[in-house]
């Protein structure tokens, strides 16, 4: 008896994720993990007196949903629409990001990043994989 072993996120045999839930669900993770990684980061380094905590810059968390975006956008096709679609899609989530961080002057440098991370992730999410997809079908 074969027992097919599901994986997520869901790929296509291109390796594109099909599902917008799981493309924000993984990347989410990711943030959140960068998080994480950034507090232990940071709570050592003030532990050995290398400086204060909450210094850390939190748009550190942004790099696994990053690496995550950037495999997305190697699965489709080279042409003008993955490109455009992943141009806009930084535009908009850094200045939503920038955003966010500027309404959050008052808390830590690590907080108001990381913030500003999780909103950059979760839009440039929104705004690439529903985009990629119109240029493609419009561009075809």
């Amino acid at each position: 008896m074969s027992e097919q072993q599901s994986t997520f996120p869901r790929r296509d045999a291109e390796g594109r994720i099909q599902h917008l839930g799981d493309l924000i669900g993984v990347a989410l993770a990711g943030a959140v993990i960068g998080m994480l990684v950034l507090v232990l980061f940071d709570g050592a380094f003030a532990w050995f007196g290398a400086g204060d905590f909450g210094q850390a810059n939190g748009w550190l968390a942004v790099i696994l949903p990053a690496w995550l975006f950037w495999e997305d956008f190697r699965s489709w096709e080279f042409g003008a629409p993955r490109v455009v679609a992943a141009l806009v899609a930084v535009a908009v989530a850094v200045v939503s990001g920038l955003l966010v961080a500027g309404l959050a002057t008052g808390l830590p440098p690590l907080a108001s990043g990381g913030l500003a991370a999780v909103t950059f992730t979760v839009v440039y999410a929104l705004v690439w994989f529903p985009g990629v997809r119109w240029l493609v079908n419009r561009t075809s």
